[in-house]
């Protein structure tokens, strides 16, 4: 039997791939997989148990144990409402330090390798969209179309910025852009799944690109290889 198609888009911190994962679900009718959230949502968790981040055979437990829920919204701006433990969580994970706590549990093979199988479950008829930094190099090698999405780190931290801002959170542009080079650096230099593109990805650079753009170029490469 034929596996559902998989559509990886990977890259770093504030690229844009939640944008571009919702607007090729749109136009599929593909699931979804931020498998970003899931590092976050253990980070979290693991935080809320009193665990220290470091400790990986705890955390490895958190992630095997996760509570979560994904409750579709209208919303395009959070197309999911994650609930963790019965608690909403969506606006809690998507802060700075959510983020930097999601790049130091995902440098833990005992983590990732928990969160595996619940990853390739995402996999369904009629398709995937799957949203993160090692879709296409480790979890879906066999992904039909690999997209590697990137951009400057000062335009990532401006995105960033006015995403959180939207979302009335206090935060600083400067620390944003230290916290995200410094992501860049761990999540590319981990020994597991390091975020790099893979061999067969097409890479995009969107720094200089309308979001329009940008989903066009994307659109242009999927729309080849799916219908």
């Amino acid at each position: 039997m034929t596996e559902p198609v998989v559509i990886a888009i990977d890259g770093p911190s504030g690229a844009g791939k939640g944008a571009v994962t919702q607007h090729l679900a749109q136009r599929t009718g593909f699931h979804v997989l931020d498998s970003g959230a899931l590092y976050r949502l253990t980070g979290l968790a693991a935080r809320l148990d009193g665990i220290e981040l470091s400790d990986a055979p705890a955390v490895a437990a958190v992630a095997r144990g996760l509570a979560v829920q994904f409750i579709p919204t209208q919303s395009g701006n959070e197309p999911f409402e994650i609930m963790l433990r019965g608690v909403a969580v969506t606006d809690s994970i998507r802060t700075d330090q959510a983020g930097v706590d999601a790049s130091t549990v995902a440098a833990l093979p005992m983590v990732r390798a928990a969160l595996g199988d619940r990853q390739q479950a995402f996999r369904q008829a009629p398709g995937l969209i799957a949203d993160g930094r090692d879709m296409g190099t480790v979890v879906f090698k066999d992904a039909l179309v690999k997209i590697f999405l990137t951009a400057s780190p000062e335009i990532r931290a401006e995105r960033r910025y006015n995403q959180l801002k939207n979302k009335d959170m206090d935060v600083s542009l400067p620390a944003l852009l230290e916290s995200i080079q410094a992501r860049d650096t761990l999540d590319s230099n981990r020994a597991v799944a390091p975020l790099k593109p893979a061999e067969d990805a097409v890479v995009i650079d969107s720094s200089g690109m309308p979001l329009e753009a940008v989903h066009e170029a994307i659109w242009a490469v999927v729309s080849k290889v799916v219908t």
